[in-house]
């Protein structure tokens, strides 16, 4: 098992950049493309996740709540979770559409999502226009033929994540003026977490061992052009965490990654992580999790034969 990080001291490091870490779970639901007869209709209906609907010939009657819309080719609607809907044809014409369900557990992301007040994008719209390339992209069918499942798989969940990057940049206009200071709030937490990541991978016990009782906090809020207070109140506000507690939580996250590497000692672990010696180490890792970096990796080597059994 590869460690997750190697550090500045074990290397020739010229030039550092360390980039936000990716916990991202994105759930893909019932993604179709349908060509439906002249006179098709779909009841009314709802699903606890966010749908993308985008016609791409024809039109259809969409019907959202108590309002219903025109659908034409190239527009696109977006509709959140629990909303009541239904669509048919119109004046019997057959129509082509593409259709995404999904969940994505981005805070920020559906911090953005639920600022939008509208579910119609018309093809002549930003929105429409910036992410219609990336659905036709997906919707294509002849591009998938020869592919593998998995292969097939693989690259769908990536052409969603490069859609979904062009969505945030689109809506991001059209949400930024609808609730300015908790969508300023969101994003500055999240700028905060991604200033804790970059901490996180580099010597975390030399930052301890420092009179900084903020974890580096004051240096981020800094850089933030914000006060310290302020900068934990937000933090909370978003994570319903510390910052310290999220630091530390990282920090856990990499030593038990080290310590699942069987090839390591604990001594090399500690100064992976910049302490001082395996005890100090020892406790704070205690501290955290109730156990012993030793007790721990023991665990981790027996739970795979108690599988087997």
């Amino acid at each position: 098992m590869s460690t997750s990080f190697i550090p500045p001291e074990w290397g020739q490091s010229l030039a550092e950049t360390i980039f936000p870490d990716v916990q991202t779970t994105m759930n893909l639901f019932g993604i179709h493309l349908r060509t439906v007869s002249t006179d098709w209709q779909y009841p009314i209906h709802d699903h606890p996740q966010y749908e993308i609907n985008y016609v791409l010939q024809g039109q259809q009657l969409m019907t959202v709540g108590s309002q219903s819309y025109v659908q034409q080719e190239g527009d696109l609607m977006i509709l959140p979770p629990g909303t009541s809907h239904s669509s048919r044809t119109i004046e019997g014409q057959s129509f082509t559409y593409f259709c995404i369900h999904f969940d994505i557990d981005d805070r920020l992301f559906l911090s953005l999502l639920e600022r939008l007040n509208q579910v119609m994008f018309k093809q002549s719209s930003a929105v429409a226009q910036a992410m219609q390339p990336y659905l036709l992209k997906i919707a294509n069918p002849i591009e998938h033929t020869d592919e593998h499942i998995i292969t097939r798989r693989m690259h769908l969940q990536a052409a969603v994540f490069e859609l979904f990057g062009v969505l945030w940049e689109a809506i991001s206009n059209e949400a930024a003026g609808l609730a300015p200071a908790s969508y300023a709030h969101v994003e500055m937490a999240h700028q905060i977490a991604a200033r804790l990541q970059g901490i996180a991978n580099r010597n975390i016990a030399q930052l301890e061992a420092t009179s900084d009782s903020h974890y580096g906090i004051d240096d981020i809020a800094a850089e933030l052009g914000i006060s310290p207070s302020h900068c934990n109140r937000i933090f909370h506000q978003v994570f319903a965490i510390s910052p310290r507690s999220y630091l530390s939580n990282l920090v856990l996250h990499k030593s038990k990654l080290l310590l699942s590497d069987q090839r390591m000692s604990i001594q090399d672990i500690a100064s992976i992580l910049g302490y001082r010696d395996i005890a100090h180490f020892s406790r704070q890792f205690k501290r955290w999790s109730g156990i012993s970096p030793s007790h721990y990796r023991k665990n981790q080597m027996v739970m795979p034969s108690e599988c087997k059994a």
